[in-house]
């Protein structure tokens, strides 16, 4: 079943997350994931959200998004966009409805 990483946030230092964005892309394609949106300026439609920055990429499951999130490769990188942003990010799969 797909995994999905979901992250929100406002950009505070734009140079810091584009060093983030150059050594995060390579970490996402070597383990199998996907980048499905990233939005500067997501629509809001309920509720107040941390910021429109969104970002959502796809993985073939929990234990794939979750093994690149927890990778070494990853864990390098994701200390500049937790340092340059201020937002949330989530682990959420997708539910069998038929």
């Amino acid at each position: 079943m797909a995994a999905y990483f979901i992250a929100q946030y406002v950009v505070n230092d734009p140079e810091l997350y584009a060093e983030y964005q150059q050594g995060a892309g390579p970490t996402i394609s070597a383990a199998g994931g996907e980048l499905v949106a990233l939005d500067v300026a997501a629509e809001v439609v309920e509720g107040t959200p941390p910021g429109l920055q969104t970002a959502i990429l796809k993985f073939e499951d929990v234990a794939a998004a979750r093994a690149w999130y927890s990778s070494p490769d990853y864990q390098a990188v994701v200390g500049k966009r937790l340092e340059a942003t201020s937002g949330f990010a989530v682990i959420s799969q997708s539910m069998n409805l038929g």
